[in-house]
């Protein structure tokens, strides 16, 4: 069998995560150390750090990392990074950190530590200049802004001995793979020509037709799905799975699609996110990113195929995985089937063309969706997620009643 692609920058794999003895000795003695309390982001971060998604980064970055990143996608070393990984802290705390000195990365929501990390620079940035670069714009509505604007205003860079999953393993099960683990599985399944499919919604016709398309060209498809934080009104990770779950049972071939979660927030950076979802996908064993119409997109931010434009971009070197750029898909009735922007000739009236905004409106409020857009099993669940909102709605609206007398 042809071997899976290497992870990226390295021949192997480096997962930051402790095991054993070590782990317990470093737990044992993160108890006495000074905590900073990290961000749901950095949670998602330290996660891939701790698993090896982030291959072959040690740790947070540094200044010269940071500056590399952001003006030309090259941390310090001239390893090809899109998007900077670093932790931020308030001055009050950054200030009582001594440089070589360990701290405790705590848990978003407690004091558990998720890691130890040694502090080898603390440094200032240029926010406006992260998200101009990052996301092309400094606009505070995009929600990738909104999280870079919001963080604290001193980074910590090191290396991190990471204790934890951040409680994915727990909450996820089986479903949260480390990259060890799909690509034990890639190889039991006997596939070394994998497809990742990117998802942070619930899959409907046009995203089963995208894995179908590459199933036919590739020994199988990873459906990778994000568990980590989305903005408001997006479906959570535990709904969208479950109606993942459901499409694969009843309409993929056994033995031809993975579905998976990664432990990441979602940053909403457009064609950068893309490029980091390839970096981390080329560790989890694929060879081929799927990109569709407005990938990792937010609003109006970007257009709809920037995504696969920026790998025409970059240095050819720079990645082993390679993008698998499709159309905009849809079920066209003059076609009788789906069908995508380059194999119809038809018009948009003859197209069913449904956005996100309208889906939720007609899910929100019970109103009949086509069956040439989404499979009854997904729409199953979808409709009992939102009856479940708007009953939780109305226990709400009584119990402020009841309260305001």
């Amino acid at each position: 069998m042809t071997p899976l692609v290497p992870p990226h920058g390295s021949s192997a794999l480096r997962p930051l995560r402790l095991e054993g003895p070590a782990r317990a000795n470093e737990l044992r003695r993160g108890q006495t150390l000074p905590r900073v309390r990290i961000t749901s982001r950095e949670r998602g971060d330290l996660v891939m750090l701790g698993i090896g998604g982030f291959t072959p980064l040690t740790g947070f970055m540094t200044h010269a990392d940071w500056q590399g990143v952001c003006d030309e996608m090259r941390t310090s070393d001239g390893l090809f990074w899109p998007i900077p990984i670093t932790l931020s802290a308030e001055r009050a705390v950054a200030d009582s950190i001594a440089i070589g000195a360990d701290v405790a990365l705590a848990h978003p929501d407690d004091d558990a530590p998720l890691a130890v990390m040694s502090v080898r620079e603390k440094y200032r940035i240029d926010k406006a200049h992260e998200c101009l670069t990052v996301f092309g714009t400094t606009d505070r509505d995009h929600p990738g802004v909104q999280m870079v604007m919001q963080q604290g205003d001193v980074n910590l860079a090191g290396p991190v001995r990471v204790l934890d999953d951040g409680g994915f393993g727990s909450r996820y099960g089986p479903l949260f793979k480390t990259p060890m683990e799909t690509r034990a599985e890639f190889e039991r399944l006997g596939w070394s020509r994998v497809a990742a499919f990117q998802t942070r919604n619930p899959m409907h016709r046009s995203h089963e037709y995208l894995v179908k398309v590459a199933i036919e060209v590739c020994d199988g498809v990873l459906i990778h799905s994000l568990l980590g934080n989305l903005k408001p009104g997006d479906i959570p990770a535990e709904v969208r799975t479950r109606a993942i779950g459901a499409l694969i049972d009843k309409y993929f071939r056994v033995g031809t699609v993975l579905q998976a979660g990664y432990p990441l927030d979602m940053r909403y950076a457009g064609p950068r996110e893309a490029l980091l979802h390839a970096v981390f996908r080329q560790n989890y064993g694929c060879a081929y990113q799927i990109l569709g119409r407005d990938h990792a997109g937010v609003g109006s931010y970007y257009g709809p195929f920037d995504a696969h434009r920026i790998f025409e971009e970059i240095p050819r070197d720079a990645l082993a995985i390679r993008p698998m750029c499709l159309d905009w898909t849809f079920w066209c009735y003059r076609c009788e089937g789906m069908a995508s922007a380059r194999t119809c000739p038809h018009e948009d009236a003859d197209r069913l063309l449904v956005s996100g905004t309208k889906l939720r409106k007609w899910l929100s409020e019970g109103g009949a969706v086509p069956p040439e857009f989404s499979r009854p099993e997904v729409l199953e669940i979808l409709r009992a997620y939102y009856a479940s909102l708007d009953e939780r709605r109305k226990v709400e609206v009584k119990l402020s009643g009841h309260s305001a007398r």
